[in-house]
Order: structure tokens, then C-alpha cells, then sequence
């Protein structure tokens, strides 16, 4: 009788490899990654869908148009805006920006200008006075200054102002006179401020114009301003009525 033993195959032994739970390796291995590529292109598909949808979210909390008003060209320093100046503009909303709607069109019509406003730039609240700056009646008389006759700070469109003529001081006081600057031309040693006085002080100021000897101040605060009535000449004891 014929006997057989079976060798017992060994760790690493081709009886072994490439078999797990009696199916083979390669197969069990192909099988799992064919159950998960469903499961990962469901998720890829999910990420781009929450890609996209955050990227529309963030398109319109920034990319959101408001309609606001802008120069049409350049408007110089004291100059009330006419329609022809502003234009409608479409920008992105910005908290940081501060531009005048373009629903207060009517109203922006008709302010001056408080600074040198250029073509293209966005018009804002700070840019316009409301201030009536010459009234009915008023003359303006161009001044003449150079940056020491006026304050650091300058002065302004509606500014309320006292022109201090400085002559002879032994000719007594000096005389005084409350004006409302109207326009202001631009920075500089030939510099021109005009400013709005009663006609019967138009022809004394024009006198101090020429002689150029004359300083401006500012009015005390809290005084009345350029919607105010319109400025008197301040008495002079050693005045009468002429220079």
C-alpha cells in the first residue's frame, strides 16, 4: 500500500500567496476598490457642488451694484454743482465707501463745492455746502492774499470772516469788517479769496485790496454764518466812513 504525505506548505509557499479567505488577493483587493470609487466621486461631487455655492454667496454679498453719483468733469473750489456736473455711476457696495445715492440727485443740484472736485471721482457728503454764501443784495470783492494774512487752517467756501485793515497804527483802531468768503481760488503766494459784503463796504474793501494791508481771522465760533443776514461793517471810533 502506497502512502503520501502532503507537505504542509509554509509561510510565503505558493500554496499561500496570493489567497485570502480562499479567494485570491488581487480579486479581493479590485473588489473593495470598486465599492469605494461610487463613494468618492459622491463626495467629489459634493465638494464642488458646496465650492460653487460658496462662491456665488460670496459673488453677491461683494459684487452687489448701488447707483451713486460721480463727476462728470472737474467742478473748482466754491462752484455750484448744475446737473451737467454729476453723473449716475454702478459700484460694488462697500461699507467703507460713503457716496451720495444717486436717488439725491436733486439735492446734490445747486450745493458749492468745499474742495477742487475731478472728473471720474465719487461724490461725497464732505465734498458740498449747503450754505447760502451770497445773498441777495451782497457784493464780491476779490482779495489778494498770501498765505501769512490768513489763518493755518485756511478758510472755506461759507466761512464767515473779519478783514482787519493794518495801516498806520497811529492812525487809531483799526477798522474791521465782517464778510462771507464765496469762492476760493487755488493755494499759493497769488492767491485769490473773494469774498460777499454789503454794497456800501464793496468800495472801502476794494481800497484795502489794493493797498494789500489787511489780515484775515476768523469769526468767533458759535457766530452767526453764511446763512446769517448779511455782514455790517464794524464801527470804528477814528473812522468816517473813509480811508
Amino acid at each position: 500500500m502506497e502512502s503520501r504525505t502532503a507537505a504542509t506548505p509554509g509561510l510565503g509557499t505558493p500554496a499561500t500567496q496570493g489567497r485570502e479567505g480562499g479567494r485570491p488577493v488581487n480579486a479581493t483587493r479590485a473588489l473593495r476598490n470598486r465599492r469605494r470609487r461610487p463613494a468618492v466621486l459622491a463626495m467629489s461631487v459634493a465638494l464642488i457642488a458646496a465650492g460653487g455655492l460658496g462662491g456665488a454667496v460670496l459673488y453677491n454679498s461683494t459684487g452687489q451694484r448701488i447707483a451713486v453719483l460721480a463727476l462728470a468733469h472737474d467742478v473748482p473750489y466754491g462752484q455750484a454743482l448744475t446737473p451737467d456736473d454729476l453723473v449716475v455711476a454702478r459700484i460694488a457696495s462697500d461699507p467703507a465707501l460713503a457716496p451720495i445715492s444717486a436717488g439725491d440727485l436733486n439735492r446734490a443740484v445747486g450745493r458749492r463745492a468745499t474742495t477742487d472736485l475731478h472728473r471720474g471721482a465719487l461724490l461725497l457728503a464732505a465734498d458740498l455746502t449747503g450754505a447760502v454764501v451770497v445773498q441777495p443784495g451782497m457784493q464780491e470783492v476779490g482779495l489778494p492774499v498770501h498765505p501769512s494774512q490768513l489763518p493755518a487752517a485756511g478758510v472755506q467756501v461759507g466761512t464767515q470772516v473779519e478783514i482787519v485793515e493794518v495801516g498806520d497804527p497811529g492812525n487809531g483802531a483799526p477798522q474791521t469788517l465782517t464778510a462771507v468768503v464765496a469762492q476760493v481760488g487755488k493755494p499759493g503766494d497769488n492767491q485769490v479769496i473773494d469774498v460777499a459784503v454789503q454794497p456800501a463796504d464793496a468800495a472801502r474793501l476794494a481800497q484795502w485790496a489794493a493797498g494789500g494791508k489787511y489780515q484775515i481771522i476768523l469769526a468767533p465760533k458759535g457766530g452767526a454764518g453764511a446763512a446769517s443776514p448779511a455782514p455790517q461793517a464794524s464801527p470804528s471810533p477814528s473812522s468816517s466812513g473813509s480811508v
